[in-house]
């Protein structure tokens, strides 16, 4: 079994390795933090998300453990965990070859509905430590589920490394919403491999919010293999102080008439920074390919700092691919109209960051999903705007 300690050397340097041109880990000392090797469970953390799961699930759906999984479901885990994410690199090598991953097993059953969402929580308890976390989630042909996951710390000071890596298997005419939110403590340190295949006629609804840690990278990919597959991603990110954020987000479109639409939207306040590189990838073949692409951040501060790099790979002569990206300070004109009209500055310029934010809401339709992100995205923007 890989230890953080023998890996440690394998560190991506910065500016030294594709992929880490914008987050230098150098200040990572992995062989100082010590694996999670059983579960830890801490009481009284601030959730993200106030959703609870359903008491009763419809015959055949799993929801447990991965430790649970592994003594109650072998030969189903063994199937898909693994298909999805492969060890390409030292954060997911050390995830795979983990002997005990904290994280959470989902299956639904082919045609089968789940109506209420399913809320899972992994906690990172105290300082020190490296968790090794693993979440798979299976829907099989024709089945519906939505999932919200939400990555939290014991406490607001722990200084500890969560090393996530997230599969998501939606089968042929199935449909998964997946929310997952990470608020870990300032001070940790987070890595991320999630990836997703899309079947036949399927469709993916994958929101992500990253509002803690103090640095780190989590790659975001999805692969469209079936004709007809669609996928929407949304992200949004609120850093502050010095934190910096990450994301790699792919779109990867293998099979023809898919379609994606990915949008994340950012805003930094302090010293923070972010960077966003996203790619579409359109493979032979995959004609009738629609797909497209934005990042947007707002400065709150002349301090922050943001990148926003969006990327086309394209292999077929038929397809709409299309992207934007934009950095920007608040808008002064919007500021003078709203503070003509007799508001106080602090006022008019959180209403302008509310409308900039409220694009990423308006993706989603009237209901628990839409009020439960405005919500986060409130509180979050209450919290930045108070330093």
């Amino acid at each position: 079994m890989a230890s953080s300690t023998a890996v440690a050397d394998e560190l991506p340097t910065f500016k030294g390795r594709a992929g880490w041109e914008f987050t230098d880990i150098s200040g990572l000392d992995l062989a100082a933090y010590e694996s999670v090797t059983a579960p830890e469970p801490v009481a009284g953390v601030e959730p993200l998300f106030g959703l609870e799961s359903p008491e009763a699930l419809p015959d055949g759906v799993i929801v447990m453990t991965i430790g649970e999984a592994a003594r109650e479901h072998g030969e189903l885990l063994r199937r898909h965990l693994g298909t999805v994410v492969t060890a390409d690199d030292v954060f997911t090598m050390l995830n795979d070859s983990a002997g005990y991953r904290d994280g959470s097993f989902v299956y639904v059953p082919s045609g089968v509905v789940v109506d209420q969402a399913i809320s899972l929580a992994t906690v990172q308890a105290r300082s020190g430590t490296l968790l090794n976390q693993r979440t798979l989630i299976v829907l099989e042909d024709g089945a519906q589920a939505e999932v919200w996951e939400q990555f939290l710390s014991g406490s607001d000071d722990v200084d500890g490394v969560f090393n996530t890596v997230t599969e998501l298997v939606v089968g042929d005419n199935s449909r998964l919403r997946y929310v997952c939110g990470q608020s870990l403590s300032e001070r940790s340190w987070i890595f991320g491999a999630q990836r997703a295949e899309v079947g036949r006629d399927a469709s993916l609804d994958w929101v992500a919010l990253g509002f803690g840690s103090a640095r780190g990278r989590v790659r975001m990919e999805t692969r469209l293999g079936g004709p007809g597959a669609d996928a929407r991603v949304t992200g949004a990110y609120a850093p502050h102080g010095r934190q910096h954020v990450d994301f790699d987000t792919t779109q990867e479109h293998a099979a023809p008439n898919t379609t994606s639409d990915l949008a994340f939207r950012g805003v930094l306040q302090g010293r923070s920074s972010a960077v966003w590189k996203g790619n579409i990838i359109v493979d032979p073949g995959a004609q009738k390919t629609d797909a497209f692409q934005e990042s947007r951040n707002l400065l709150i501060s002349k301090r922050a700092h943001a990148d926003a790099i969006p990327g086309l790979e394209i292999q077929a002569n038929d397809v709409r691919c299309t992207h934007a990206a934009a950095v920007a300070q608040v808008d002064p004109d919007q500021l003078f109209y709203l503070r003509s009209r007799g508001l106080r500055e602090d006022v008019a310029k959180r209403l302008v960051i509310e409308g900039f934010l409220s694009a990423l809401v308006e993706r989603f339709e009237q209901g628990p999903v839409r009020e439960q992100l405005a919500a986060v995205l409130e509180r979050r923007l209450a919290l930045i705007l108070a330093d």
